[in-house]
């Protein structure tokens, strides 16, 4: 399978691409900048994309760069900041415009946190420009069942990776790296009947409860109204 990996350069989105590329896969890797393309030069990936997605400009250029490689066959929206100022552009804003702009592939996977159940569900007054963590995540969340409900021919999915020891989780950080990184592989490559279902959320390979808002049609329409509006790029 030919897949994309945001976030590739360290922690689960590294991870993640070792993995696949260990079973096989063909790998897009991407990196926010030149200076960190020796970050994943040695995993010897398919290709290796370039784009800071903290700006809208430079994420509407990674998915041209990506489309110009071709349809992949899944997408693993891994990249995500906790503490930067540009929570909602990396987290959220990010997602969906590589969603709206990328040819459409068969699978998507966005990474979520178990803290989306302190997020938000009111649009009115979001700070687009910098933003809630849990906000973000209950938003990237909702996003996933979004598009599995308008793209039935395309599994969606979030993930909760659980917290995990990477540079964003902190070395004390109690639960299990590799369980960390497993789900999204299994969703983005498995033919498993359960991972071939759309619309969920998991954890370590199980479906979970999530926060209500999630599987609201009217809040979903609303998340996607505002990113068009905040973006100005529509979902297909």
């Amino acid at each position: 399978m030919k897949i994309f990996v945001t976030g590739s350069a360290d922690g689960l989105g590294r991870l993640t691409a070792q993995t696949l590329l260990r079973a096989g896969h063909e790998v897009v890797v991407h990196v926010r900048s030149k200076q960190r393309l020796d970050a994943v030069r040695e995993l010897n990936a398919a290709a290796a994309v370039v784009g800071d997605l903290a700006e809208l400009q430079q994420t509407v250029e990674l998915a041209e760069q990506i489309n110009a490689l071709g349809t992949m066959d899944a997408v693993i929206h891994n990249a995500g900041v906790y503490s930067s100022g540009a929570i909602h552009p990396v987290n959220t804003i990010a997602p969906y415009v590589l969603t709206a702009l990328m040819h459409r592939p068969k699978r998507l996977v966005y990474l979520s946190s178990g803290l989306h159940s302190g997020g938000s569900a009111r649009l009115d007054g979001v700070d687009w420009k910098r933003g809630s963590y849990s906000d973000s995540k209950l938003f990237v969340s909702t996003l996933a069942a979004a598009i599995a409900r308008r793209w039935p021919d395309t599994i969606s999915n979030s993930v909760n990776p659980g917290w995990v020891p990477t540079k964003m989780g902190g070395s004390g950080a109690p639960d299990d790296l590799t369980l960390g990184h497993r789900t999204q592989e299994w969703l983005a490559t498995s033919d498993d009947a359960k991972a071939k279902t759309t619309g969920g959320y998991w954890f370590h390979q199980e479906l979970v409860a999530a926060h209500r808002s999630i599987a609201d049609p009217k809040f979903q329409d609303a998340l996607l109204a505002e990113l068009a509006r905040v973006s100005g790029i529509a979902m297909p």
